[in-house]
């Protein structure tokens, strides 16, 4: 019956889910024509009381068929390799983007001899994060331009900082510099991109500023639990971008005050905001898919006019890091919702400073989440004794009920009517065993969200053969299962423990039928839970156990 009531709490809580996003879905800020001029620090004021210059717009020229050979690069490109407390990055000067990043706290898998997380999958030129573009959208950009840096090795001292120089001059009669700042203890990059007019006239244009990413790992990409996908923080508001619905719908456009914009999966972020000090905040970020899984995430601004021998300088703040919620509250920027953990947010954000704080005195995670398991079933224990109590004596009243039934068989009203009298006699409330469970969800909902996406339990062991929580757990015993690999040992567990809490739990005798259903469910649960994450299931072992204890209890009684 408590399961019963459990699995009816939360159908009825993810019918009120479904449905609210189904009555009032989120609002999208959609693409507006209307012009506005992009926030930017200008060296000189964008109208002069000289006399007026011709304005080309540079979308408008034919730069494929006016490239001067003096901007062909003279030599192969380099690659400049920066080195800090936190990552080793390269990039490269075929078109000044980001061709590597290499977080040192974080290891790409759990195998001794792993490396470093790579950031940067695959791609290349243009198909790389921080491809930069003024007057021509990426898409259209037809030569990759050579950015001549003034350095090839970079390494930070302790808290110290670096800073990489980037020029090139496009057809247009640009020259683009970008100016990128490394601090040794931390996950932002300062980027400045200075574009100079050194044509003979005014040119009009919008910057264009690309983060073209691909998935981190192919577990990311493949999970159907979690996202992993564009994200934008757009209005105050996030939106999480599915890539399937890129590749069936085509490219989304977004457009307002852009916080960042970026691509995230559960537990690492690539982001870049834009530095806005002005009221005029409007942006565009247009995302669209390539090659199956590229998400190109275009960060645009409304037009300028950049008179000749004058120059505009567009800022922005970019986070190539883990999400973890103390990195992405320091970093600032609004980085720190791109943790999303639902509507039970307020929930699972306390439950996680928990477990962390747990985790700094007895440093295993594993036992971190069995106390905080108990911290909960003691704070939740009287309502749960009261459910519980409500049920046992529901069972006791079944044979009067089933009666009541038998003799107003015919007429529902009275049938009601006499059953709400008994309860009435006896202080029964029917729904005392329910409600508690309903009381209750937000707490399953919110832990569940932490452990699936907690950056902290990523490769983080527990005991024997569990040594990932954020991962399912396999037992090697000699010889694969087909479609397992190892044994789900701790799964097995915990479904024989929801088995053995349903044999204890009161039944209805009047309503087999109820029980042998109910009695499906520890082998639908097992089923469920064999590919989520071994910390999640270690929760809910221990809270069988917790449950089965006090059940125990109340059936002395």
């Amino acid at each position: 019956m408590d399961n019963k009531n459990a699995l009816l709490a939360i159908m009825l809580s993810m019918a009120v889910l479904f449905g609210y996003q189904l009555l009032f879905p989120p609002q999208q800020q959609t693409l507006q024509n209307t012009p506005s001029q992009l926030q930017t620090e200008s060296s000189i004021p964008a109208s002069t009381e000289s006399a007026p210059q011709q304005v080309r717009s540079v979308e408008s020229l034919d730069v494929k068929n006016t490239t001067p050979e003096n901007l062909a690069p003279q030599r192969a490109s380099r690659d400049i390799r920066i080195s800090t407390a936190l990552y080793d990055a390269v990039f490269t000067e075929n078109g000044g983007t980001i061709k590597s990043f290499r977080l040192k706290e974080y290891r790409e898998n759990n195998k001794k001899d792993s490396g470093p997380k790579e950031l940067v999958t695959k791609g290349d030129g243009i198909e790389l994060p921080l491809f930069f573009s003024w007057g021509t959208d990426p898409s259209r950009v037809v030569e990759v331009p050579f950015y001549e840096s003034d350095s090839q090795i970079l390494e930070t001292a302790p808290s110290g900082l670096k800073s990489l120089v980037m020029t090139t001059r496009v057809a247009a009669g640009l020259t683009i510099t970008k100016t990128v700042n490394f601090s040794d203890n931390s996950y932002l990059l300062d980027l400045s991109v200075d574009v100079a007019n050194t044509s003979d006239s005014a040119l009009q244009g919008s910057p264009y500023l690309a983060l073209t990413s691909n998935p981190f790992s192919p577990e990311s990409a493949n999970s159907s639990y979690l996202f992993s996908g564009p994200a934008v923080l757009v209005g105050g508001s996030l939106e999480e971008v599915k890539v399937k619905d890129l590749k069936e719908d085509g490219p989304k456009t977004l457009q307002g005050n852009i916080a960042w914009t970026g691509y995230e999966d559960s537990y690492f972020l690539l982001a870049a905001a834009p530095q806005n000090d002005s009221a005029e905040k409007v942006q565009t970020v247009r995302l669209s898919v390539t090659d199956g899984t590229a998400v190109n995430n275009v960060l645009s601004g409304s037009s300028d006019i950049i008179p000749s021998g004058a120059s505009k300088q567009y800022k922005y703040t970019i986070f190539f890091g883990p999400k973890k919620m103390s990195v992405l509250e320091h970093e600032g920027h609004e980085f720190n919702r791109a943790i999303n953990f639902g509507w039970f947010g307020f929930v699972a954000k306390p439950l996680l400073l928990l477990m962390n704080m747990l985790y700094g005195i007895i440093h295993n995670y594993g036992v971190a989440i069995i106390l905080v398991t108990v911290l909960i079933k003691v704070v939740f224990w009287p309502l749960s004794h009261k459910g519980m109590k409500s049920m046992k004596n529901m069972q006791k009243m079944q044979p009067q009920l089933a009666k009541i039934r038998e003799k107003y068989k015919d007429d529902k009203e009275k049938q009601a009517q006499e059953q709400m009298r008994l309860y009435k006699t006896h202080k029964i409330n029917p729904l005392g065993g329910c409600m508690p469970m309903i009381l209750q969800i937000p707490v399953f909902f919110a832990l569940y969200r932490v452990l699936m996406q907690a950056i902290e339990l990523r490769h983080a062991p527990f005991m024997l053969w569990i040594t990932d929580l954020s991962a399912p757990e396999r037992l090697s015993i000699g010889f694969d299962i087909p479609y397992l690999g190892g044994l789900p040992l701790l799964t097995l567990l915990m479904g024989g423990s929801m088995f053995l809490q349903q044999k204890m739990t009161p039944t209805p005798a009047t309503n087999p039928e109820t029980a042998k259903v109910m009695m499906l469910m520890p082998v639908i649960f097992t089923f469920l839970f064999i590919n989520f994450a071994s910390g999640l299931v270690l929760y809910f072992f221990v809270n069988n156990m917790l449950q089965m204890a006090q059940q125990h209890m109340i059936n002395r009684q």
